[in-house]
C-alpha cells in the first residue's frame, strides 16, 4: 500500500506540474488564477483516482488485486474515452478501442520491464 500511495503522490505532482507548465505555455490567455486552479484540480483528481487502487489490495490477495485493478482501470478509461468521443463527435468505438489498446500495450510493456528490473537488480 505504501508503494501505491508513493506512486499516487509522485504521479499526481508530476502531472499537476505538467498541466501547470502546459497552461502557462499555451497560446490561449489564462490568468494566474486559472493556471493554479488547473494545477490543483489535476493534483487532487490524480491523487484521488490513483488512491482508489488501494481498495483491491486491501480486499483481495495481491494476484487478484492486480487483476481487479487492471479491469477497474480499463473500465474507467473506457468510460472516460466514451465521453471524450461524444464531446468531440467522434466514433466512441474507435476512441475507446484506441485508448484501451494503448493501455494494454503499456500494461504489458511495464510488466515485462518490471520482470527485467527484478531479474537484473534483485
Amino acid at each position: 500500500m505504501g508503494g501505491i500511495l508513493t506512486i499516487a503522490v509522485a504521479d499526481a505532482f508530476s502531472d499537476a506540474l505538467g498541466i501547470h507548465i502546459a497552461e502557462e505555455a499555451s497560446n490561449q490567455q489564462h490568468d494566474h488564477k486559472e493556471v493554479w486552479q488547473a494545477t490543483i484540480v489535476t493534483f487532487i483528481c490524480k491523487l484521488f483516482f490513483a488512491s482508489l487502487f488501494i481498495i483491491p489490495v486491501i480486499l483481495f490477495s495481491l494476484d487478484v488485486a492486480m487483476i481487479v485493478s487492471i479491469v477497474w482501470g480499463l473500465l474507467v478509461l473506457g468510460i472516460i474515452s466514451f465521453f471524450i468521443a461524444r464531446e468531440q463527435k467522434n466514433s466512441a468505438v474507435h476512441v475507446i478501442g484506441e485508448h484501451i489498446s494503448i493501455a494494454v500495450i503499456v500494461i504489458i510493456t511495464t510488466h515485462y520491464i518490471g520482470d527485467l528490473i527484478a531479474r537484473y537488480f534483485s
